[in-house]
């Protein structure tokens, strides 16, 4: 049998290591993808960008054409939803694992932020229709999961907060409270991705509706917000680096005395907190995969910029100065190795579930985006002043990712739970070192030697 076409971007060692555990519906998905990254997405980008107005009204208002001509190619495809695995979705889901989904993710990740959206699996929408899925009412599917899953409406996920440090959840202020048959929410929002999209249609917004609980994971409530009720005002997209991620972008919010039926509220009250743990694990390792193929992707742009006759300078190819030969070695390493945590995070949550690879989640988050930042860099370094400016995608590409390093939680909340978790394992350790320190006192004293320690 050939190889699969992911040897090309993986390596014959990963592929061999996971193909046995590909589906035949897997294999074949995975190569689809590929072709239509290589012969749909990767063409486009530049179109998607001209297509973008950049008058500041229209920019916010506008369908990016090609992007809508390339969902209707990837859905009549079969090329849609891939991230909602059947095996935890089994009335949304496709037959994938996430593990399977792990090398597709990747594969997108090479070509750039749209082409995750021309499949229906690009961040919040992921999240928000796992959040669905999993813990709406029958009747919240149908009005506004069912819509999601089709392409028709977008949606944003309200939860970082303006002038708290909402890095901890607990600390939100935004207050929802029930009124008659009404939820009433009053709240000031700001990092809202998906919102200044015009087909948002839905906000998932959480907020406290229990202050006074004893239990401080208890007092958060999500409720379902029309995008366009009265009372939610967007105040303007806020930008990263200098970049608004139109149209989607990343908005300022405030939620003014905003109604809502009591049926809009999700699960039931108090259970904030249990629904953004299910919805950000697997949308964290959603973002590691993307991670490994955007750094795969800067790394090539290297590789041709030090090889490029046109470019040398002092009569040598950019590869024969310096150290840039041992940061391409490195950079190839790095991505390697960022590749296995994921692949390993991959496929304990589909053994165990999220809750059962919170460490492998948690290693991967803070390892794998800053990874990809630190390859991109070099990137840029090899390109000089283009490196920086917006005739590569290298610059953009950096935004995005130094972003992931405060997405879903900073780096120093992960690096604080694997750290802390580590030490749990010192009354073992120190058990298994006794024993072994026995059992060599014991073997000395057989043998007549006295220990000089």
């Amino acid at each position: 049998m050939a190889d699969h076409p992911i040897v090309e971007f993986i390596g014959q060692a990963a592929w061999t290591m996971v193909e046995d555990k590909f589906s035949p519906y897997g294999k074949e998905t995975l190569a689809k993808v590929i072709q239509f990254v290589n012969n749909e997405v990767l063409p486009a980008a530049t179109l998607v960008h001209a297509q973008l107005p950049t008058d500041p009204e229209t920019r916010w208002k506008t369908v990016i054409p090609i992007v809508a001509e390339l969902k209707a190619k990837a859905r009549s495809q079969g090329l849609w939803n891939l991230f909602l695995s059947k095996a935890h979705y089994p009335e949304h889901g496709v037959p994938l694992t996430n593990l399977e989904y792990a090398l597709i993710a990747e594969v997108l990740g090479r070509g750039g932020h749209f082409a995750s959206e021309v499949l229906n699996c690009s961040a919040p929408d992921t999240g928000n229709m796992e959040v669905l899925a999993r813990y709406a009412s029958p009747e919240q599917q149908e009005k506004w999961l069912k819509p999601l899953l089709n392409g028709e409406t977008r949606s944003a996920f309200a939860m970082t907060e303006r002038f708290v440090a909402s890095s901890d959840a607990t600390n939100i202020r935004t207050t929802i409270r029930q009124e008659g048959n009404e939820i009433v929410i009053n709240g000031h929002k700001w990092y809202i991705s998906g919102a200044g999209d015009p087909r948002c249609a839905l906000h998932l917004v959480l907020g406290k509706s229990d202050p006074n609980n004893s239990d401080k994971y208890r007092q958060q409530s999500i409720v379902i917000v029309p995008a366009n009720a009265p009372g939610v005002k967007v105040i303007r997209p806020m930008q990263v680096f200098g970049y608004d991620d139109a149209p989607e972008g990343h908005c300022e919010i405030i939620y003014e005395n905003v109604r809502v039926p009591v049926g809009n509220l999700v699960l039931g009250w108090g259970k904030g907190f249990e629904i953004i743990q299910g919805r950000l694990g697997p949308g964290r390792i959603h973002h590691c995969m993307r991670c490994v193929g955007a750094a795969s992707s800067a790394l090539d742009l290297m590789i041709q910029r030090v090889t490029d006759p046109a470019k040398k300078t002092f009569g040598k190819f950019l590869y024969e100065h310096g150290t840039v030969v041992a940061e391409i070695a490195k950079s190839r390493a790095e991505i390697d190795a960022a590749r296995l945590l994921v692949l390993s995070a991959a496929a304990q949550i589909d053994r165990h579930k999220a809750k059962g690879a919170l460490k492998e989640i948690g290693i991967a988050k803070f390892v794998v985006p800053s990874m990809a930042c630190q390859v991109v860099d070099r990137a840029i370094q090899a390109y000089g002043a283009e490196g920086v400016s917006q005739d590569t995608k290298l610059a953009y590409m950096y935004s995005g990712l130094r972003t992931l390093r405060l997405a879903d939680g900073p780096d120093e909340v992960h690096i604080q739970q694997i750290g802390q978790r580590e030490l749990k394992r010192a009354p073992a350790l120190a058990k298994r070192t006794a024993e072994v320190k026995r059992k060599e006192k014991a073997l000395l004293d057989k043998h007549g030697v006295k220990s000089k320690l």
